[in-house]
């Protein structure tokens, strides 16, 4: 028997996407594999590495317990989707690294190895907007983008019971996803980044997730393309926008924008994509255009969206230059705790 992971492959992975992009059904795909571990969405790795100048020192055990607990605790971060003892994972962050990166990457080796995989990753579609921030924890990680048809992505947001902004946001967030893939891609390289597209992988799992293990260094598992039993068990019913992962991988809802988007709404999405839609070989749906003042909204908004980020960028920029600690996860192998036999 091996007596650990293979440090040649336990590279994190990030799955990320517009939202309602089929992110959950990739993450169960995922989580099928007999090696890798990816857990429902957690939301504690950003907000963490956010307040990581309020934590201090973590040279300091103290403060190292308090993160510790901050992740485990707080019930925003959803750590007990987890399914950990909080108390073990705390003791195992303050034994660990002092670094943000090696406290974060504890948590989801305990998972993985909760599990009995020897790899683990993380699924959450905004991940798209902070692949700087995860290459600074992980920079050895690889990424999974996954794009669908940007109209069936607004479609199914405009119809969330969560999302709380109009079209023109949800026009924005496609737009913004697909372009940052793109440089994504430019700047990772095909070692790093892999794109793949929703369609496909729901017309033929099997072809497509055999394309992406082979990214990841990983053999194909033929449980992967049946997730349904795993979602059975770890998507609440409460969550109804993911009822469909508990049955079988179907094709059903390809294109079902054309009933659920009005004509308007069509419109305007298709001309703020521009030729975005064909690059994926999306069909225009031949509507005319949209009207002028709905395209000058969805600019302002477009914007107005564009500087907010950019502000968010600056104020990463100065907390740089202010962090107490290198951020960089030092887990190696040996850091791994193994479990009594």
């Amino acid at each position: 028997m091996s007596s650990g992971p293979d440090p040649r492959h336990d590279r994190p992975i990030f799955v990320l996407g517009c939202p309602r992009s089929g992110t959950t059904l990739l993450q169960l795909m995922l989580h099928s594999h007999a090696r890798i571990a990816i857990p429902a969405e957690t939301k504690f790795v950003i907000p963490a590495y956010a307040r990581r100048c309020e934590f201090g020192d973590l040279e300091d055990r103290d403060n190292r317990r308090a993160l510790g607990e901050w992740i485990t605790s707080e019930r925003s971060t959803k750590f007990h989707v987890l399914g950990l003892d909080a108390g073990e994972v705390v003791d195992e962050i303050v034994a660990g690294p002092p670094t943000m990166g090696s406290a974060i990457g504890t948590v989801f080796r305990a998972y993985a190895r909760l599990h009995g995989k020897a790899r683990w990753g993380d699924k959450r579609p905004s991940y798209f907007r902070h692949v700087g921030t995860l290459l600074r924890m992980f920079p050895d990680a690889q990424f999974v983008h996954l794009v669908r048809d940007g109209r069936d992505c607004v479609a199914s947001l405009m119809e969330m019971p969560w999302y709380d902004k109009d079209v023109h946001h949800a026009i924005s967030a496609w737009r913004e996803a697909v372009d940052r893939g793109h440089r994504l891609a430019e700047r990772l390289g095909p070692d790093s980044y892999y794109e793949m597209q929703y369609e496909r992988l729901v017309a033929d799992p099997v072809d497509e997730l055999t394309r992406l293990c082979a990214f990841l260094g990983e053999d194909f598992d033929p449980a992967m393309p049946h997730p349904e039993g795993i979602a059975k068990r770890t998507v609440s019913p409460r969550k109804k926008w993911h009822g469909r992962t508990h049955d079988a991988v179907t094709t059903n809802r390809v294109g079902s924008w054309a009933e659920r988007l009005d004509p308007w709404q069509i419109s305007l999405a298709e001309a703020a994509f521009g030729e975005r839609l064909a690059e994926y070989g999306y069909e225009p749906s031949g509507l005319p255009k949209p009207p002028a003042s709905q395209l000058a909204r969805f600019t302002r908004t477009s914007t107005h969206r564009r500087l907010a980020q950019r502000k968010a960028a600056l104020r990463e920029r100065w907390k740089q230059h202010h962090e107490p600690n290198p951020v960089e996860s030092r887990l190696t192998p040996q850091n791994t705790v193994t479990p009594a036999s």
